[in-house]
């Protein structure tokens, strides 16, 4: 049946008559679900949708990427359709992803790159009288998800820094992303192609397993960064250069290497484990070994035996089951038992023919408390921060201190606003999630100040306290409580203060007896990213991993090294 027959039964006669920039028009104001159920409706108007490259263009604006540089995007992979199931499939990873470990930096924002997300770090800094007006956002780069051709988020890079402080590139692969995702994990994969999901999955690994493996495949994959590369952009800059085509150029390289070094990786990893493998079990690094020395130590020599024979096969392109049936046997035979054991970790590696990083973007039930996710130091993650920006809703920065008060360089706070009802009232309450002091005052997700949005404050504005700044209309005015670090912060007292509102857009909180304030403004974090500064980055698992001493500036160890 024709297509205008079609549309005679169906009824979508004036629809399909529409001229095809009204039909963009109108398919640009849907949600994709919607216009996918739209086409649905009959043969006629899916091939109508199916086929029109501006209503696929209309939807790809729609996501938010910045339309002048979506004919680039589009030669990448052939079609807008394409090009908007990439933009759909990452658009859920967009946002800021925090851990509570370390203390005192750990914030990822992602942002949209070329075919490709881009998650940046965002790195604790002291700022000037002008706030972030008199110098730069500090970043540096953690992981990129590309596009392959048919528009599937399926290439991962980590970014991170080697033993010799040199910047390198580690390709990886990237699981089917949730579209509801709000954790974000980096896992080793060892999923077969042919025989789908394993039984024995990475996160059932024990802890120091799970860390030792992260970090040894990680150093087996890694990639040098052409020079030409080094330099080049990651994200469009706000600048007056267009850096679009510096951004295809690199995307094109980057798409090549990870096609080119996936199968080099995988043969590296066999070869470069089994030594390193052999040293962590012989330092009993697994929870739990010594009890379980005695009822594995048979089977434990059988699978070395297995490594052994990696190192003498170097052409042997994968770790695979089939070349030793006998241990597979042992394995298979041993059932759950051994997965809680130090052999899990051989387990798991016999349990496919190859193993490699993967970012897994997953949704975990119940992963607030208020606005705050809810952190595991279990698990090598980052998860996602709410993005409501309702009335006072989101994320602000700020400095303790007046607006106009003398001090060269002030601590820049990263605060995340969010408001909650709890018992009954109100509350408007500001998480700190980014700290700019070397030493720790506030740790990551405390709460900096409540305010109870149906009380008044008791007393002015303390405009004599602030003499040089000029006199501003107080909008608004609430009471609540302020934080003061105790000892090593373990306790914090909470003091009678009050939030200002500001005509001009500001935030200023007092602490009601010492007249302490912090002053606050509205931020949009990508746009600061944008006019920021790249500076050395950590090693490729840093911004995952829990960190031991969790109240230390990681950064600060690169960059005065």
């Amino acid at each position: 049946m024709s297509r205008e027959a079609t549309a005679e039964v169906c009824g979508s006669g004036l629809f399909l008559a529409l001229p095809d920039d009204v039909l963009a028009f109108i398919s640009g104001r849907l949600h994709l679900r919607d216009l996918f159920a739209l086409a649905l409706c009959c043969r006629g108007l899916w091939e109508a949708i199916a086929e029109s490259e501006k209503t696929w263009f209309a939807q790809c604006c729609r996501l938010g990427p910045p339309p002048h540089a979506l004919p680039l995007w589009r030669e990448g992979v052939g079609s807008y359709f394409t090009l908007c199931r990439f933009l759909a499939s990452v658009a859920p990873l967009l946002g800021v992803w925090v851990h509570q470990n370390p203390e005192l930096r750990n914030v990822v924002c992602v942002l949209w790159g070329f075919l490709s997300v881009v998650g940046v770090s965002v790195i604790p800094q002291e700022v000037g009288l002008l706030g972030l007006d008199s110098g730069p956002l500090l970043w540096a780069p953690v992981f990129e998800v590309l596009a392959d051709a048919d528009g599937a988020p399926s290439r991962l890079f980590l970014h991170g820094r080697g033993d010799r402080g040199e910047d390198r590139l580690y390709p990886g692969s990237v699981q089917p992303i949730d579209s509801y995702c709000n954790v974000l994990l980096l896992e080793v994969d060892n999923t077969n192609i042919i025989f789908g999901p394993p039984a024995n999955p990475y996160s059932q690994l024990c802890f120091s397993d799970r860390n030792w493996l992260l970090n040894e495949v990680a150093d087996a994959v890694a990639l040098e960064i052409p020079s030409d590369l080094a330099t080049a952009p990651l994200f469009e800059r706000c600048s007056p250069r267009n850096d679009t085509k510096l951004l295809a150029g690199r995307w094109s390289q980057l798409t090549e290497m990870h096609m080119l070094n996936r199968r080099r990786i995988k043969m590296k990893a066999a070869d470069r484990l089994v030594p390193g493998l052999m040293e962590h079990r012989s330092l009993d690094a697994c929870d739990g070994i010594n009890d379980h020395r005695s009822a594995v130590s048979g089977k434990r020599r059988a699978l070395f035996s297995v490594f052994e024979k990696l190192r003498d096969e170097p052409k042997q392109q994968y770790m695979s089951r089939s070349m030793f049936p006998q241990v597979a046997d042992s394995v298979s035979s041993s059932g759950n038992y051994w997965w809680s054991t130090p052999d899990g970790l051989l387990k798991f590696l016999l349990s496919s023919d190859s193993i490699g990083l993967s970012l897994k973007a997953a949704h975990k039930m119940d992963a607030t408390n208020m606005a705050w996710p809810d952190t595991s130091n279990d698990w090598f993650a980052l998860y996602k921060l709410p993005s409501a920006w309702h009335e006072l809703a989101g994320l602000w920065s700020g400095t303790f201190g007046w607006p106009s008060e003398d001090k060269p360089e002030k601590a820049l706070f990263l605060v995340l606003l969010s408001y909650e009802e709890i018992r009954g009232r109100r509350l408007l309450i500001a998480t700190k999630i980014l700290e700019g002091t070397q030493r720790l005052h506030y740790p990551n997700g405390s709460p900096m100040f409540t305010v109870k949005l149906d009380e008044a404050a008791s007393y002015p504005f303390p405009w004599g306290v602030d003499r040089v700044s000029p006199r501003v209309e107080v909008k608004k005015s609430y009471n609540g409580e302020g934080a003061v670090a105790c000892s090593g912060f373990l306790c914090a007292d909470l003091k009678p203060g009050a939030l200002y509102v500001l005509q001009n857009g500001l935030l200023i909180f007092v602490w009601e007896k010492s007249n302490s304030v912090i002053t606050l403004q509205r931020i949009v974090l990508q746009e600061l990213l944008r006019k920021g500064e790249r500076v050395p980055m950590l090693p490729p698992t840093a911004d995952f991993l829990y960190f031991t001493k969790p109240y230390s500036d990681m950064f600060a160890a690169v960059q005065n090294g």
